[in-house]
């Protein structure tokens, strides 16, 4: 079995594994390539009504989970000497690169935390160093549905999971670039033919068309990626001779 375990601490256990149950993940996971354990935040209450939340310090809307209790489910699941990342999923966290996806899934696993309500008490993102990731910047309801993305970004990574392990290398984002545009069967849609570079059996031209397709696409849409691309492809350029 492999070694990447999943932990996931939540109030709602029932969305998981959810769409992480089916296709590749779901077989991978049938498999024992990984684990994947909801824990239900509640089972850490003290009182007879389970309660995890109170109202905010300082007043104002809505309710607080509260980090005594988050603190004994987050102990239970991941100890002092447990070596996985401790993650929370907040829309104020550090946006979830395709360079940190790699990183998690090189790893032994993951905690996720996922809050509801207003938001969780600061004093256990301190206490136990909880790192807060982001997916966008957007509100949801909760932090599972970030979990899920998370870990399906990262499960496609690890050994065994696609099959052919070259399948994600011109994927957006791995080589700091979005993707190509992708082509097949019929040869001609609604008028629109396939690239005939596409069709010329060229590899060299096949290839540099996709780069210079991709670069396109960056420029266009994501200034900022194609911003620190150029900087990357002029460091790779000998300094000139003097």
């Amino acid at each position: 079995m492999s070694g990447f375990r999943a932990s996931v601490l939540t109030l709602y256990p029932e969305m998981f594994p959810g769409a992480l149950g089916l296709s590749l993940a779901g077989r991978a996971l049938e498999r024992g390539d990984w684990s994947l354990e909801a824990v239900q935040i509640r089972d850490f209450a003290t009182d007879r009504h389970r309660t995890v939340d109170d109202t905010p310090a300082g007043g104002g809307a809505g309710m607080v989970m509260r980090a005594d209790i988050l603190a004994k489910a987050i102990d239970a699941s991941a100890p002092t000497d447990d070596p996985r990342p401790k993650l929370f999923m907040s829309p104020r966290g550090k946006p979830l690169t395709q360079e940190r996806v790699r990183e998690l899934a090189a790893g032994p696993g993951v905690m996720i935390l996922c809050g509801r309500f207003e938001g969780i008490d600061q004093r256990i993102i301190d206490a136990r160093r909880l790192e807060e990731v982001s997916i966008g910047d957007f509100i949801l309801s909760g932090g599972e549905p970030a979990a899920l993305v998370l870990l399906d970004a990262v499960v496609r990574l690890l050994p065994g999971v696609m099959g052919n392990d070259t399948s994600g290398d011109e994927e957006s984002f791995e080589n700091g670039l979005l993707e190509h545009p992708h082509y097949t069967r019929p040869q001609e849609f609604e008028g629109r033919p396939i690239p005939e570079v596409l069709l010329s059996g060229n590899h060299g031209k096949i290839a540099a068309w996709r780069r210079e397709q991709a670069e396109s696409l960056t420029k266009e849409r994501r200034p900022d990626l194609f911003a620190a691309h150029e900087l990357r492809e002029s460091a790779k350029k000998p300094a000139p001779k003097r």
